[in-house]
């Protein structure tokens, strides 16, 4: 995409969230908000996601990382007070810290905040009794009927478009669910090779199936090694499919480069056409970086994204700082084959 259009859509997306917000004045603060807290009066603005016609923040909270502080309340109050600033898209997954994850979200969502996000969650199954039976799960521990956004997780092999699109395959099983009021849409995510998400889209092409959302990594190291917004990116924007970025900051990996801070990560990840960018939130630090780059967002210039891709080029190259895709530290499937057959964690 070229920088000028690229620019002229952030803006354009930034600016109907700021009218869409009123001014991007805040919502009423939950439980979430505790004494002493910095509420500026700001919060992360919307974008449109794809073509559904909803709008989602376009920061979302990750849902592994989530599942990580030792205490399940303060979890709990991180997704609160993310809420409270306007961090309104909720990622998750049936597999994440053996389903912790989402029996966290699910507890700080009761009680009424359910309807104030929009919520994700991924599923492993490449048969559709294993998807279907994974969707259950996920449901129950997220404490809903329905899920906004259900997604296919790590399309990290060659044979999973056709495994998915197969007879009696996930996707049947996503569009039974989807049909009976379990779900509202799907799509699917990867962080391996941009060739297999092209895989997937033209499976999905090829069934006569359209995706409503695709999740990948997008990040300023991407940008130069096996490319998912050289190659992907476009695809997606001219189906106007809902993109949602991941790895902005590769769970440190990429500051392990010494090159880039993490704000300038989330604020790159943020200047592309995305619908929301997932990060990973596991303290009050981490919560507060987030919300302070998505409360006063404003995209590079051309001539500092352009100084900024200068300055990470020699790190980036052969992927040493995107370990999600010359590694095997992230796949989680890999690790756990089973999880892609069964409903057992």
């Amino acid at each position: 995409m070229a920088e000028s259009s690229r620019r002229d859509f952030v803006l354009t997306l930034a600016g109907a969230a700021l009218a869409a917000c009123g001014g991007a004045q805040a919502k009423p603060a939950t439980a979430g908000a505790a004494a002493g807290e910095a509420m500026t009066g700001a919060v992360v603005a919307q974008r449109p996601f794809g073509k559904t016609g909803e709008r989602v923040s376009m920061l979302g909270l990750g849902g592994f990382h989530i599942g990580k502080p030792s205490s399940e309340g303060e979890s709990i109050r991180l997704i609160q007070r993310a809420i409270d600033g306007g961090i309104t898209f909720m990622d998750n997954c049936w597999d994440y810290n053996e389903g912790e994850s989402e029996v966290r979200m699910g507890k700080a969502l009761a009680g009424g905040l359910r309807q104030r996000v929009f919520l994700m969650t991924k599923l492993d199954g490449r048969t559709g009794q294993a998807a279907q039976a994974q969707l259950e799960q996920s449901l129950a521990r997220l404490q809903t009927d329905v899920i906004d956004l259900v997604q296919i997780h790590e399309v990290i092999r060659p044979n999973d478009p056709q495994r998915c699109f197969a007879p009696g395959g996930a996707i049947e099983a996503l569009v039974r669910a989807r049909e009976a009021g379990k779900l509202r849409y799907i799509g699917f995510t990867g962080h391996k090779h941009p060739d297999l998400h092209l895989a997937m889209l033209g499976a999905a092409d090829e069934n006569g199936f359209r995706f409503d959302a695709v999740q990948m990594p997008l990040n300023v190291m991407d940008a130069h090694f096996e490319s998912f917004e050289a190659r992907v990116l476009p695809a997606l924007v001219q189906r106007d499919f809902a993109v949602l970025g991941m790895k902005a900051i590769g769970s440190g990996d990429i500051l392990a480069s010494g090159a880039v801070s993490a704000e300038e990560c989330l604020r790159y990840a943020l200047g592309l056409p995305t619908s929301v960018v997932i990060t990973g939130i596991d303290d009050q630090r981490s919560l507060d970086q987030a919300l302070r780059v998505g409360q006063s967002f404003q995209p590079f210039s051309d001539a500092e994204r352009g100084a900024l891709l200068a300055r990470t080029r020699e790190a980036a190259q052969g992927g040493k700082h995107e370990l999600f895709k010359t590694s095997d530290k992230y796949d989680g499937t890999a690790k756990n084959p089973h999880w892609l057959e069964r409903a057992e964690l």
